[in-house]
């Protein structure tokens, strides 16, 4: 099992679907080379982002097995395979590894929410062990799941009866929990950032490798970010993240993800809709959201270049 910890810009990808809400799974092959191009080191396939948790199991294995065969080796893929049925998640798991990719992620179940670290680490041993060959990341995002277990006490117990288990996917603000869980066992866990418009902060509290939405949209910004804090140019990195802040707030006023792919749409990427529960945008608010773009310090030299290119 391959335990090297990850590093850099990982995009969490997008799924994209045909106008009648089937997977177009020949757009991942261009989305791949467009995010490599950017400066992505990584793909994480099937999560938030992707909507994972709105595909069928069946689905799911199909944009898995799409996304290896696009990156062709040339970057690690994870797949996120949590699911509110741990036998379908182990299905799931147990299919990332016969495809061979770098590792495998897992929310915890979110309906029948989880009330003991305890519980948490004996769910996720089992998803685990259905592909015990790859590492294992627990994917911490509970504003989603709706799990208040304490993370660092879980990653403390869970080594025991997870053996694959070598980090945390770690979506919340909270960085002193994610310090404290990269001191764990001295430093023995590979904790991912999972919040793009922190990175600074993740950057000054030992991250070294980040998961992100907006790293499909603006990894050369992120990149640049994490250039200046490494040349201990604190006044440029924070201007960078401030450009971060300010689209991320832009975007954050519609649907997120449904802005997202409308934008990646305005770049040249067609990948449709999101499914539902989550609605797509109207025109009117996707005019909006392109001219309020227009307007930020990082998109709008970008659009209005994309712009020409139409004319």
């Amino acid at each position: 099992m391959n335990t090297q910890k990850l590093t850099g810009l990982i995009a969490a990808t997008y799924t994209p679907f045909h106008a009648d809400g089937s997977l177009a799974l020949s757009q991942i092959g261009p989305m791949v080379e467009y995010l490599l191009n950017s400066g992505v080191q990584g793909l994480y396939v099937c999560g938030s982002t992707g909507e994972g948790m709105s595909l069928t199991t069946a689905e799911r294995k199909e944009v898995a097995a799409a996304y290896m065969n696009a990156a062709d080796g040339r970057v690690p893929v994870l797949v996120q395979v949590g699911h509110n049925s741990l036998e379908d998640a182990k299905s799931l798991a147990a299919h990332a590894q016969e495809i061979g990719v770098a590792a495998i992620s897992a929310t915890c179940p979110s309906y029948f929410k989880i009330d003991s670290a305890a519980t948490l680490a004996t769910s996720m041993a089992q998803i685990a062990a259905a592909a015990p060959e790859l590492p294992f990341y627990y994917y911490h995002i509970p504003s989603l799941t709706g799990s208040s277990i304490d993370i660092a006490q879980f990653m403390r117990m869970a080594g025991d009866s997870i053996p694959n288990l070598v980090g945390l996917k770690y979506t919340d603000t909270k960085l002193f929990e994610f310090q404290e869980c990269q001191a764990i066992d001295g430093g023995r866990y590979d904790i991912v950032w999972g919040a793009d418009e922190m990175l600074l902060g993740a950057l000054a509290s030992g991250a070294q490798a980040a998961i992100g939405s907006t790293y499909n949209v603006a990894a050369p910004l992120y990149a640049n970010l994490i250039a200046a804090f490494e040349a201990n140019d604190l006044p440029l990195a924070r201007k960078l993240q401030l450009q971060s802040i300010e689209f991320i707030r832009i975007m954050g006023r519609f649907p997120f993800h449904s802005a997202t792919k409308e934008l990646l749409r305005a770049l040249g990427h067609n990948l449709g809709t999101c499914r539902l529960p989550q609605r797509g945008l109207t025109q009117d608010e996707t005019n909006a959201l392109l001219d309020q773009l227009s307007t930020s310090a990082y998109f709008s030299p970008i659009l209005a270049q994309t712009a020409r290119a139409e004319v």
